[in-house]
């Protein structure tokens, strides 16, 4: 998946060729990019955030990501 940091607006987008593609407006400082996008992720998917984990991409734009039972 990737992860498009400062966008305009928070969404989840599907792309033919690349699966997912995620914006958030968050700042990729501190972590808050990838915050957003489990917040968005968990939202999306209607679970909790807490069962979405960052497994590979902490600082690349590509990113992938678990959800736990």
């Amino acid at each position: 998946m990737r992860v498009q940091a400062r966008a305009r607006r928070n969404e989840v987008v599907t792309e033919p060729e690349r699966g997912f593609r995620v914006r958030v407006t968050a700042a990729p400082e501190g972590g808050a990019a990838n915050r957003a996008v489990i917040a968005l992720l968990a939202d999306a998917l209607g679970v909790a955030a807490s069962r979405i984990e960052l497994v590979r991409g902490v600082a690349s734009r590509d990113k992938l990501f678990r959800v736990r039972r």
